[in-house]
């Protein structure tokens, strides 16, 4: 059990996840500050925060790292077909149950969640636990993000309209080049000059990165407490969408699994497939519904699948790498 709190900590579960949970309590009990708009307001200051995190992000990432992962092309196909084509198309394939109920929103943050990138942190840590292929992992994970700016929309465009009664496609795609794609090129640019200080100060940014996420959850809450979205919704309620998030999270890594063993793969790149393949980015999801859900009150209904997700994400893939690192150990 030690160990596993271990992990769980290494990975930023324990007191993100209760920060999280905090901003939700504040937002519900507290919800003025984050709906004032004068004279500066939270909602703001995070979006200049977004920008800030892709731009560290990308000051992290080389070209040559980039250019020297595309070596083992067959398994980051796997990776990334598995994170957005397959996880998409078995949520949809529900679609159907929940057209015209109560639980419309909540499916459409299950496609939100399912067409988003790969988590970065903590899958290369858990394929570091289970001894998987870590060089692969971090290509994976930083490949994915960047396709994610593009593919993510694409696919959440799709479904935005009957949700939130318009969708504005060249207005997302303008806010998205100059919030997202922008800074990630700024940063892989400045790269050779800044790459070893954003290195450097890695976990500093991460506490940067964590507390605009907070700040984005809190004020997406205030909004969705505001218009009173979740009291349609009981207790026993949201124990089955926390049942449905982790049937989604078995079913994909059961899954690739399977299609990694019918590839070939070594035990190395099967556990990379494996971890890579079945996470899902709260970062990306938090910074993203920003732009496609801006100016709605929907967006804390929307983002709550995925932090239900990615609790349990992180729980069940600690507890799956440690089994894997002793096997290899025996």
């Amino acid at each position: 059990m030690k160990k596993l709190l271990e992990v769980l900590r290494k990975a930023g579960f324990d007191g993100f996840l209760l920060m999280i949970g905090t901003m939700i309590l504040l937002a519900y009990f507290l919800p003025k500050p984050g709906l004032v708009k004068e004279p500066v307001s939270l909602e703001d200051i995070a979006n200049v925060g977004v920008s800030f995190i892709f731009l560290f992000y990308g000051l992290r990432l080389s070209v040559e790292k980039l250019k020297a992962g595309l070596a083992n092309w067959k398994m980051h196909i796997v990776v990334q077909l598995t994170t957005f084509l397959f996880f998409p198309l078995i949520v949809l394939a529900f679609r159907p149950l929940f057209i015209d109920t109560d639980f419309e929103l909540l499916w459409l943050g299950v496609f939100f969640l399912a067409a988003l990138p790969s988590t970065v942190s903590s899958s290369v840590v858990m394929v570091s636990i289970a001894k998987g292929n870590i060089p692969a992992a971090i290509f994976n994970a930083s490949i994915s993000s960047l396709i994610g700016v593009v593919v993510t929309p694409l696919w959440v465009g799709l479904f935005i309209a009957s949700a939130t009664g318009h969708f504005d496609i060249s207005d997302i795609v303008i806010k998205l080049i100059l919030q997202v794609l922008l800074p990630v090129i700024v940063g892989i640019c400045l790269n050779s000059r800044f790459g070893a200080i954003a290195e450097k100060y890695k976990k500093q940014l991460k506490y940067f990165d964590q507390a605009v996420i907070l700040t984005i959850i809190y004020t997406s809450f205030c909004k969705s407490f505001s218009e009173h979205l979740f009291e349609g919704f009981t207790a026993l309620e949201l124990v089955g969408l926390a049942t449905g998030m982790m049937v989604l999270f078995f079913a994909v890594f059961l899954c690739v699994g399977l299609v990694s063993r019918l590839l070939g793969f070594s035990d190395e790149d099967r556990i990379t497939v494996l971890f890579c393949g079945s996470k899902k980015s709260l970062v990306h999801g938090t910074v993203m519904s920003k732009v496609l859900f801006q100016h709605s009150t929907i967006t804390g209904i929307v983002l709550l699948p995925l932090m239900i997700y990615h609790a349990l994400q992180l729980i069940a893939a600690s507890i799956i790498a440690q089994g894997m690192a002793r096997r290899k150990e025996v």
